[in-house]
C-alpha cells in the first residue's frame, strides 16, 4: 500500500479552506494540520475532524514542525510566512509548495535558495488549467510573434490588485502590463483570457475557475510530480513540460 504523504497547510482563507477540503479527503495524502496567524486557540476544521487549526502566534513553526512533523508544506497565506518557516523547511528537507502571488524579488530569491536543500515550487496560481493555458500561450507566442496580444482578467469585487497570474502571463509573453484589462464583478472566482489578434483571425485561450477547490487539485498534482524530482527550485511550467516530454517519449 502506498504510504500517504503527510502535509501541513499554511493559511486558512477562502483558498486555504478549499485546499483543505481536497487534501483532507484525498486517498494519497494526510492533512496533518493547518497553521494560521490568528491568535485564536487551536481548533478543528469541523467537529468530526482530527485536523487541527493551529495559531502560529501561540506555536511558532519551529515547535509546530517538531511536535507535528510533515513531509510537505503547502502555503496559501502571505509573503511574510516563508521567512517564518523557511529555515525549518531547509533543515528538515520538507517539500515546499508555495501559491503566494506577491513575493518580492528578495523573497523569491530566498525561496530559490531553499531549493538547494529541498524541493521547492512557487506559482502565483496553482490551478492545473491556468498553467496549461500559460504553456499553450507561450508556444503560440513563439509561433506567431507578430500577433497582437491582450490579457483579460476578471475576479470578485473585493480583489483590489491586478491578478498576479495575469502579470505572470504578461511576463511570460513579454508584453507590458498595460496589455492587461481587469474587471471586478460580483462573485467571480477567477477568469483569465489571452487574446491573440492575427490578420483575418483571432485566437482566445480562456480559463475559468468555477470553485476554489481547483487550487486543491492543483496542489495534489504538484505534490505528486515533485515526489519524482530531485532537490531544486521548480515552476509549474517545469512540471507540466516534464509530463509532456514523458508522454511524447512514450508515444
Amino acid at each position: 500500500m502506498q504510504k500517504k504523504l503527510r502535509v501541513g497547510l499554511v493559511g486558512y482563507g477562502k483558498a486555504g479552506k478549499a485546499v483543505a477540503n481536497i487534501l483532507s479527503t484525498h486517498p494519497h495524502f494526510e492533512l496533518g494540520w493547518i497553521a494560521r496567524r490568528s491568535a485564536e486557540a487551536s481548533q478543528h476544521i469541523n467537529p468530526d475532524s482530527t485536523v487541527a487549526i493551529i495559531s502560529t502566534q501561540q506555536m511558532p513553526f519551529t515547535e509546530l514542525l517538531e511536535r507535528y512533523p510533515v513531509d510537505a508544506l503547502v502555503d496559501f497565506s502571505s509573503p511574510e510566512s516563508i521567512r517564518a518557516y523557511g529555515e525549518e523547511v531547509r533543515r528538515r528537507g520538507i517539500t515546499l509548495v508555495s501559491a503566494i502571488s506577491a513575493y518580492s524579488e528578495d523573497d523569491l530569491n530566498y525561496a530559490r535558495s531553499l531549493g538547494q536543500d529541498t524541493r521547492v515550487l512557487c506559482s502565483p496560481n496553482i490551478t492545473l488549467g491556468i498553467n496549461f493555458l500559460i504553456v499553450a500561450a507561450k508556444w503560440l507566442r513563439k509561433i506567431a510573434p507578430f500577433a497582437d496580444v491582450e490579457i483579460l482578467e476578471q475576479h470578485f469585487r473585493e480583489k483590489p490588485e491586478i491578478s498576479g497570474t495575469a502579470r505572470k502571463i504578461a511576463e511570460t509573453l513579454e508584453v507590458d502590463d498595460e496589455r492587461i484589462t481587469s474587471l471586478r464583478l460580483g462573485g467571480i472566482v477567477g477568469h483569465h483570457e489571452v487574446i491573440f489578434g492575427f490578420p483575418h483571425q483571432t485566437v482566445r485561450l480562456t480559463h475559468e475557475s468555477i470553485r476554489r477547490e481547483a487550487f486543491g487539485t492543483g496542489a495534489v498534482f504538484v505534490l505528486t510530480q515533485l515526489a519524482y524530482c530531485e532537490k531544486g527550485f521548480y515552476t509549474f511550467d517545469d512540471l507540466l513540460l516534464g509530463v509532456i516530454r514523458r508522454e511524447l517519449k512514450a508515444d
